[in-house]
């Protein structure tokens, strides 16, 4: 196997310069747990740790690596396992709001060129939860394409893809049967030799039973959904990178229960372009588009160019970035404070130590 095959390229050899004369060796993250993690280099897979320099000086969890990431290994073939040195920048991500109450970020999927967006054509079938994900997508730095599963089971194909329209101006929707294989050479045909797709969406959408059909065997556990709720068990429990057999490299995800976001404000602009545009026709520059004459939202939702859900959505959303903004900042001057403490700390007891043995400057 080549590097390449594993999606190496100019761009991470650049990056990787200044460990060469160490010894390193450049390889990726295929799996994590707690904090070890499965890697891949051109000779075969490894067991890895991080170094405690790199716990010691890492500020948030986007400071580790994830799968998809580059990183720079001692290996020990002998005993199958390497020890982690440094993470190389990434070229992409995608980043959510990582769960329960603290505010930090979680690295979904690293260096991905391209990333589907799975929904089903059942009772999954969301439009407000396609632009929630549609507004990390376009902060990832990765190509977003849509694709609608189940499409064998969808009676009415025109009318919701008709409902997604003004969520994916200038992605591509495609539909699919992952069951039936309808579109997978299609989703194939986007994986060039050497990219990196990776798959996220809700639980029970189909998004191990595509990327078993992308690699001709059922490697992936799949299970039914609930009937009564559509809803699906989380079938995939870890995240992966894995080749395919024609070139190309997929990471599967968990099922997203709830994504919230990680993101910056300008990235409502990319999913929400039209409600942006409407907001600068307004008579008045202040406009609030709650009941000023000339408000080009309201007009627009009352003559039906736009739907209602999908603005309610959008202020739900930018209330909740704003939201977030605030906290990171809080966040942020804590890690600085922090940050600068352990270093006063480091500086007496070196002082100290320094006075303790007669050690003049």
């Amino acid at each position: 196997m080549e590097l390449s095959d594993l999606g190496w390229n100019d761009h991470f050899s650049r990056e990787f310069d200044k460990y060469t004369g160490d010894g390193f060796r450049p390889a990726r993250v295929v799996r994590e747990h707690k904090e070890r993690y499965q890697v891949i280099t051109d000779s075969g897979e490894f067991t890895a740790e991080i170094t405690g320099k790199m716990r010691h000086l890492a500020v948030s969890r986007l400071d580790y690596p994830a799968v998809g990431d580059w990183v720079a290994i001692t290996a020990f073939p002998e005993q199958g396992s390497a020890i982690i040195h440094a993470l190389l920048p990434r070229k992409s991500q995608f980043v959510r709001k990582a769960a329960g109450i603290k505010t930090d970020e979680q690295v979904v999927a690293a260096n991905i060129d391209i990333l589907f967006i799975v929904m089903g054509l059942d009772l999954d079938f969301n439009p407000r939860r396609l632009e929630r994900y549609l507004t990390s997508a376009w902060d990832s730095g990765a190509r977003p394409v849509i694709l609608l599963n189940k499409s064998d089971l969808c009676e009415d194909l025109e009318e919701k893809l008709a409902a997604i329209e003004s969520s994916a101006v200038g992605i591509d929707c495609l539909p699919v049967s992952a069951t039936n294989k309808n579109g997978i050479e299609q989703v194939r045909s986007l994986i060039k030799s050497g990219e990196t797709a990776a798959f996220v969406g809700s639980s029970g959408v189909g998004k191990s039973t595509i990327i078993n059909a992308l690699l001709g065997e059922e490697r992936l556990l799949t299970q039914q959904i609930r009937a009564s709720d559509g809803r699906g068990r989380h079938t995939t429990t870890w995240r992966e990178l894995i080749m395919l057999p024609d070139g190309g490299i997929v990471i599967d995800n968990p099922g997203i229960r709830q994504l919230k976001l990680w993101t910056e404000g300008d990235s409502l602009e990319g999913s929400f372009e039209d409600i942006e545009q409407l907001s600068r026709e307004c008579r008045f520059g202040d406009c609030t588009h709650v009941t000023e004459p000339g408000c080009a939202i309201l007009e627009a939702i009352e003559n039906g160019t736009l739907d209602p859900g999908r603005y309610r959505n959008y202020l739900k959303m930018r209330k909740e970035l704003e939201y977030l903004d605030q906290r990171r900042d809080g966040v942020a001057r804590m890690n600085k404070e922090a940050k600068w403490k352990a270093i006063h700390q480091r500086m007496r007891k070196f002082m100290e130590y320094r006075r303790k043995n007669g050690i003049k400057t």
